[in-house]
Formats: structure tokens, C-alpha cells, sequence
């Protein structure tokens, strides 16, 4: 801008300037920003406390550069301690090896249950008794001379229909009708003993069965020459020798009387 001052020219410069601030002002900007220093270093601290609480063995190391934050963050760039190492992905499981996997493991367990299986099969079989009482009633007549007649068994006396039972384990060699005994059943054990059930109203067994210590073989019955229901009971030593069945069944364990 121009002006006449006493006729001369005054050119007048600076006009537009704003006016420096007062010493108050500065002395205000200065207290702000220490102010705001300081607020931004408690919660620098707090951050780090806060760190160090959830782990307090990780140690805080401030990266050097930008160069080493972005290695860090996988961003690119060489870190001091080398190149971020890239790890394998894991193989895929081949399908066919692991379902021979599962085929030798199911064998396995298949074989172990056998054995367990059989070892069960085993211990019952060594449980069981090897000789059993041939049926439940009254002892009513036993072995020898009988009426001018030789009696060579024993007879149990019960109910029609009460059960006979096998007195060894044993196989079954005949069954059916025989002369005086009405309905018979001869088993024979594996010593050679034959033993004989006779008088029977029925039999549940065959020719050629195997037969267990106390299996159900028939019923007592009236048939044949019988005075009353009852089982008729020999023992045939090595098969062939009629011998008194009491000492027999006692050296067993069972008695009759």
C-alpha cells in the first residue's frame, strides 16, 4: 500500500503478518505439550506392565528400524537374524495304507477275543464237576442179589417226568427200546466206563451225541419191568463188567445214600 507522507512515497511491507504471541501464550503451548508427553509415557507404561504381567519372561525389544518391523510382521525385507523360515506342510495320510491299518487292527482284536474266548471256554470246562448225580429221588433198591434174581444196578425212585441226567461227559452209544428196561440210554466216557439209564419214559438224545457231566439225557418212567417209576442205573467197567454203581459214584464225590 501507498501513501503520501509529506509528499514523499511510503511504501508500507508486512501488513499481513499476525502479530507474534505473547510470552503468557508461549508459556501456556509449552505446559500443553509436556502435559501431553507425559500422559502418553503413563500409558506407554501402563501397555508395558500390562505385557509383562501376561508373560512375564518375554522381553520387549524395540525394533531398530522400519526395516526390521516389517521382517518382523512378515512384511518383507532383510531382519538382522535372517529370513522368517518357512516350515513343511504335513504329508497327506495315504488312504489305502491307513485302511490296512485298520484291517491288521481288527484282526488283532479278533484274535485276542478268540483266545480270551477260548481261555473262558477253558476254565468253565475245568470248573464243571466230572461226575454228577444221574438223578434226584429216593434210593430204593441197590446192587446184588435181589427177589433169587442178581440186581446189577441201582434204582432212584421219583415222579414220572422228573429229569435224568449224563453222570460223565461222554458219548452217547445207543438209545432206544431194549428187552426188560422199556427205553435205555448206554453212554460211554472216555476211560472205556460205560454207564446205563433204563426204565425211562422218554430220551432226548442220539446215537453218536456228545454229552456233558449233568446234560439232560431223558426222563424217569415205568417202562419195562418196573414195580414204579424210577431210573434203573449201571455201571459198566472197561464197558463190559457189570460193578456196583455206589462205590463208583462215592470215589467221585457223589452218594446216594
Amino acid at each position: 500500500m501507498k501513501g503520501a507522507l509529506n509528499g514523499a512515497v511510503v511504501r508500507v511491507r508486512g501488513s499481513h503478518r499476525l502479530a507474534p504471541p505473547s510470552s503468557a501464550l508461549r508459556g501456556r503451548v509449552v505446559v500443553a505439550a509436556v502435559a501431553c508427553g507425559a500422559f502418553a509415557a503413563a500409558a506407554a507404561g501402563q501397555t508395558l506392565n500390562s505385557a509383562g504381567a501376561t508373560d512375564s519372561d518375554a522381553a520387549v525389544t524395540p525394533l531398530a528400524n522400519a526395516t526390521d518391523a516389517s521382517a518382523a510382521f512378515g512384511l518383507g525385507g532383510a531382519a538382522t537374524g535372517g529370513a522368517p523360515e518357512l516350515l513343511p506342510a504335513s504329508h497327506l495320510s495315504d488312504p489305502s495304507a491307513e485302511a490296512q491299518k485298520l484291517a491288521d487292527s481288527e484282526q488283532v482284536t479278533q484274535a485276542r477275543e478268540k483266545r480270551e474266548a477260548a481261555a473262558r471256554k477253558a476254565a468253565e470246562e475245568a470248573a464243571k464237576p466230572k461226575t454228577c448225580l444221574p438223578a434226584k429221588g429216593t434210593f430204593t433198591s441197590g446192587f446184588g442179589a435181589r427177589w433169587g434174581t442178581s440186581h446189577l444196578g441201582v434204582d432212584i425212585a421219583n415222579s414220572i417226568g422228573t429229569p435224568i441226567y449224563a453222570a460223565a461227559a461222554g458219548t452217547v452209544i445207543e438209545a432206544g427200546p431194549a428187552s426188560g428196561f422199556g427205553l435205555w440210554v448206554r453212554i460211554q466216557h472216555d476211560d472205556g466206563t460205560v454207564t446205563v439209564y433204563g426204565h425211562m419214559n422218554s430220551f432226548s438224545v442220539r446215537a453218536g451225541q456228545k454229552v456233558g457231566c449233568g446234560d439232560q439225557i431223558a426222563e424217569i418212567g415205568n417202562r419195562g419191568q418196573s414195580t414204579g417209576p424210577h431210573l434203573h442205573f449201571e455201571v459198566w467197567q472197561n464197558g463190559t463188567k457189570k460193578i456196583n454203581p455206589l462205590p463208583w459214584l462215592s470215589a467221585r464225590g457223589i452218594n446216594l445214600t
